[in-house]
């Protein structure tokens, strides 16, 4: 009952929020919990509905009355793909990313001031960033969990804790699954228009909550397109690829709208394309916390000062931001 009224509270104050509306992301985050493995963090099972009612949370951190949370989560929720196309890899590291972004205004604030000015991370997005940042917090904390008295209260508390690091992360993974959420064109139709797409903003919204809610969304609508489980070899560039993947639909979002689609509960392509993007969502959520499962039963063995991101020893060091990248192989922009 508790659990019941809780997740009413957070529908009720996020009604009026962005992101895919309280269904959408409530219904993702609920069919990747029911489709995780037997060899998987099972015990998530039990906080299902706290886990769903996470899932639209992130997006009552950016009101304007948290100016300082809103400063930094709002690119957290956006991964506008043409306002990078100079980049030839996407950086690892989130300091790396912006100091690039900042390297190309700096280039072009002469030549191109308007381009120049919506170069930054409010107007690029850093997404990809904060679903890798929760994934780590999730890993981390289900490490603590394995360490933990087995029938013990702190095995229940870092439960607790690991439900919701997952509910958080599927907010990323749904928003990233949302084609205007991957481009300059979230909010209306920018620049060049010679298909005469809508410049109205409230596409995003008739779209990803009200087409929604229409054709009311459920777990079982999803259930049928979620992939089989898997563990991810790069947990980063498995999430570069669900953005990419959703970029290709932003004009398709743009076509639907120009015929109303969005107004009729039957339409077949609307549907279509709301399931398959909350399945992939709900995917990547499933696969991202198995991940993060199976590599917290791994020893983490010994670190030197060369494994270490924040120490100068580290080959990859960048006095810029006084980091290094997490290891892996070149991620490729896919313009």
């Amino acid at each position: 009952m508790r659990r019941a009224a809780l997740a009413f509270s957070v529908l009720t104050i996020l009604a009026m929020t962005a992101g895919w509306g309280p269904r959408g992301h409530m219904t993702a985050n609920r069919a990747a919990v029911d489709a995780l493995p037997s060899d998987g963090p099972v015990f998530l099972r039990e906080y299902r509905e706290w886990i769903g009612a996470t899932g639209p949370l992130p997006d009552s951190w950016r009101g304007v009355t948290e100016p300082y949370s809103k400063i930094f989560e709002d690119p957290n929720h956006g991964w506008f793909k043409e306002q990078f196309g100079f980049l030839k890899e996407i950086p690892r590291n989130r300091y790396e990313f912006v100091l690039r972004l900042y390297d190309e205004c700096l280039r072009i604030k002469d030549t191109d001031p308007e381009r120049a000015r919506l170069t930054n991370v409010r107007w690029t997005g850093t997404l990809p960033y904060a679903a890798m940042e929760n994934f780590d917090r999730m890993r981390a904390a289900m490490r603590a969990w394995r360490a933990a008295p087995e029938g013990g209260i702190e095995r229940r508390y870092l439960a607790q804790d690991i439900a919701f690091y997952m509910g958080w992360l599927g907010h990323y993974t749904a928003d990233g699954a949302q084609p205007l959420h991957d481009t300059i064109h979230h909010d209306g139709w920018q620049g060049p228009n010679p298909k005469n797409y809508t410049r109205d903003p409230r596409i995003h919204g008739r779209f990803e909550t009200a087409f929604v809610d229409l054709i009311e969304l459920r777990e079982a609508d999803l259930a049928p397109l979620v992939s089989q489980p898997q563990v991810l070899s790069d947990p980063f560039a498995a999430v570069i690829a669900h953005l990419d993947d959703a970029y290709t639909h932003v004009e398709e979002v743009y076509q639907m709208d120009q015929r109303g689609a969005f107004s009729h509960q039957d339409d077949r392509q609307a549907r279509a394309l709301v399931t398959r993007q909350l399945a992939r969502a709900a995917s990547l959520l499933r696969d991202l916390t198995y991940t993060a499962w199976i590599e917290s039963g791994r020893p983490p063995g010994a670190r030197s000062a060369g494994q270490n991101p924040i120490s100068p020893a580290h080959p990859a060091y960048n006095g810029e931001t006084g980091t290094a990248p997490p290891p892996g192989p070149a991620v490729i922009n896919r313009k």
